[in-house]
């Protein structure tokens, strides 16, 4: 079940790894794909390197959506819907970092305080 909690991590990462393929960034595109392995570590360290991961993944998408914004009205081309789009991308993105704080994933991550 935990598979479930933890598609809005796997998605954004796949969307990253296509982002960074279609862009001719081959190392970063594998890069995406086997931070994936991550969350076969049930460690903390793995936990907050994903999560970092997915900030910078944030970061990415706000930065490639004011480029292309700026670049297609420049052109004198419509620039809200993209806006849009990659502005929810990047949100999502950044908020598939929650997924961490749930319950059982904080158990199987073992991310809860150890009782005396």
């Amino acid at each position: 079940m935990n598979i479930l909690r933890l598609l809005p991590v796997i998605f954004s990462i796949l969307l990253l790894a296509a982002h960074f393929y279609r862009g001719g960034h081959l190392l970063l595109a594998c890069g995406a794909l086997l931070s994936l392995g991550l969350l076969c570590i049930r460690r903390p360290p793995a936990v907050w390197l994903m999560q970092g991961l997915l900030g910078a993944g944030t970061a990415e998408w706000i930065t490639t959506a004011v480029q292309l914004a700026i670049f297609r009205q420049a052109q004198g081309l419509p620039w809200q819907r993209l806006a849009f789009i990659l502005g929810m991308v990047s949100l999502f993105t950044l908020l598939s970092t929650l997924v961490f704080r749930t319950a059982a994933l904080k158990d199987r991550y073992h991310l809860l305080p150890k009782k005396p």
